[in-house]
């Protein structure tokens, strides 16, 4: 196969990389790769996975366009709200490069389909915003052997990596074995986000989807990249595949895909309400930083307990903490029993998981525990500025 002079031409900049040329570029037109969501990190990659050329571009997302999705949803325009996303898109990537061929999936993600929609790609992309997605896109990449191109936002943070069981990577499950409580990680409608965010940590993705594609430098595999914009500094931890997981050990336990909503606990078995959103309206009794500076200042004796999961401990070490998960919390409380008549400042990144781990320990007579406002993010800041 030889390229066409509109190919010779399009590619041009492209095929000037000797680590591209036509080989490469041919691998790319050849590519099929899935994109599940079009918000705010689906849409940029959209953009400029079409624009390299990638052949096969598949789109899933249930949703529709709304005006605030416009800050940072950047392949959709104003005269698309209302419009199904993925038509959207498609409109989009089809004036950009009109050889793509795009393939619509109008639709959520779910159980019941999705080993059938990702088996026909090459590649699949975690543009997703909740918990049950993530968990269900990683057990079927597991399943099928795939790659997944993971990546979250967070107000002004980032994350990104390559989930890849099958060439001796980890996969999310190895990361995150248990989900976090139901409104522990607030939506972007509830923390907001900085609307260029998506598109940084979307164009890692993007690239780390066309180095798999191209077979070219070193994918983010077994490496989890932070990046803060406020700051614009990047952080990068290594994670490794897990024996003992569940979807991807030596021994896997998960062989059908399940309820993501159940296991996240987003409703009940009889198919309720959420079982933790009536605790999660309670009132945390909370520290602010300065609060806890002008604590420790006076000599009073503090316990801190570090709630985050050990993959996390490597951003703000916590020296001479309690180190005890959130989700291993209900196992091992009762080892914070001598620390019961002392003050307990519970600790995690950004103050959402310690609230219920607050919450927690007050229902079981601890009365001097309190939540770390904005976390050791925020603690870390204000250490910094003083």
């Amino acid at each position: 196969m030889k390229p066409t002079r509109d190919q010779f031409v399009r590619y041009s900049r492209q095929l000037i990389l000797p680590e591209v040329q036509w080989e490469g570029q041919k691998k790319l037109l050849d590519a099929k790769v899935l994109l599940v969501g079009l918000g705010g990190l689906g849409s940029p990659q959209a953009l400029y996975l079409a624009a390299a050329g990638v052949g096969t571009l598949g789109l899933l997302d249930g949703d529709r366009v709304d005006i605030t999705n416009l800050q940072r949803q950047v392949i959709h325009s104003t005269e698309d709200v209302g419009r199904h996303k993925v038509d959207s898109a498609e409109r989009r990537i089809t004036a950009l490069n009109p050889e793509v061929k795009v393939r619509k999936h109008k639709e959520w993600i779910r159980s019941d389909h999705a080993l059938e929609i990702l088996r026909e790609y090459d590649i699949i992309v975690d543009c997703t915003d909740n918990f049950p997605a993530r968990y269900l896109l990683n057990d079927a990449c597991v399943m099928l052997g795939k790659p997944l191109v993971h990546g979250a936002i967070y107000r002004f943070e980032g994350q990104a990596t390559v989930f890849h069981p099958a060439c001796e990577g980890p996969c999310y499950r190895c990361l995150f074995p248990t989900p976090p409580p139901p409104d522990a990680v607030p939506s972007c409608a509830e923390a907001g986000v900085m609307g260029v965010l998506p598109g940084l940590v979307g164009m890692i993705q993007a690239s780390e989807v066309m180095k798999l594609i191209l077979g070219k430098g070193r994918p983010l595999r077994g490496r989890l990249l932070f990046c803060d914009a406020l700051s614009m500094t990047f952080h990068e931890i290594a994670i490794q595949r897990d024996p003992k997981c569940p979807a991807c050990g030596d021994h896997p336990t998960i062989r059908e895909l399940i309820d993501y909503d159940l296991f996240c606990g987003l409703r009940s078995a009889a198919g309720g309400a959420e079982p933790a959103a009536a605790a999660a309206e309670r009132p945390v009794e909370s520290l602010r930083v300065v609060d806890l500076d002008r604590i420790l200042r006076t000599g009073e004796p503090v316990v801190f307990l570090d709630v985050r999961d050990e993959w996390e401990r490597a951003l703000y070490p916590l020296a001479k903490a309690v180190q005890i998960p959130l989700g291993e919390l209900k196992s091992k409380w009762e080892t914070l029993e001598p620390y019961r008549d002392k003050r307990i400042v519970v600790c995690c990144l950004f103050g959402f998981k310690s609230q219920h781990a607050v919450r927690f320990l007050r229902d079981r007579g601890f009365h001097n525990v309190w939540n770390l406002q904005g976390g050791l993010e925020e603690w870390s800041a204000f250490q910094e500025e003083s």
